[in-house]
């Protein structure tokens, strides 16, 4: 089987937050309507679709997690060096989202940190 195309879809609480915290960031939008917030997170065109959470419930039949619960999945930003990643570091704590580990070295040449967004989605800023 092959599929043409794959993208991502989460579950938020505020369109009007996450939109915010993403434009912030920097990433270009892919749409917004009453139901969800939409944007490219890379050259590739990958896109995030970020649902309020009882539209996505209501139309796929499944439960998603809260911020209390833990996340799935990470999704890996690429840095191309460390002060790139310090200043993702600090446009994400300037746009409203968590800091859950510090930038740090790990391993020869890896540098990174993990952050979580306003709904707890947490995402990995790396340079390797």
């Amino acid at each position: 089987m092959k599929t043409k195309m794959i993208w991502a879809n989460f579950a938020i609480e505020d369109l009007d937050r996450t939109t915010d915290f993403y434009t912030k960031l920097g990433f270009k939008s892919n749409g917004r309507s009453n139901e969800l917030t939409s944007f490219f997170f890379s050259d590739n065109s990958f896109v995030i679709h970020f649902f309020l959470k009882d539209i996505l419930e209501k139309n796929t039949k499944v439960a998603f997690s809260n911020r209390q619960n833990p996340n799935e999945i990470i999704f890996t930003l690429s840095a191309e060096t460390k002060e790139e990643v310090d200043q993702w570091a600090k446009s994400i704590t300037d746009a409203g989202g968590k800091i859950d580990s510090e930038p740090q070295e790990f391993g020869d040449g890896y540098y990174g940190f993990v952050f979580s967004d306003p709904d707890g989605h947490k995402f990995n800023v790396f340079m390797m």
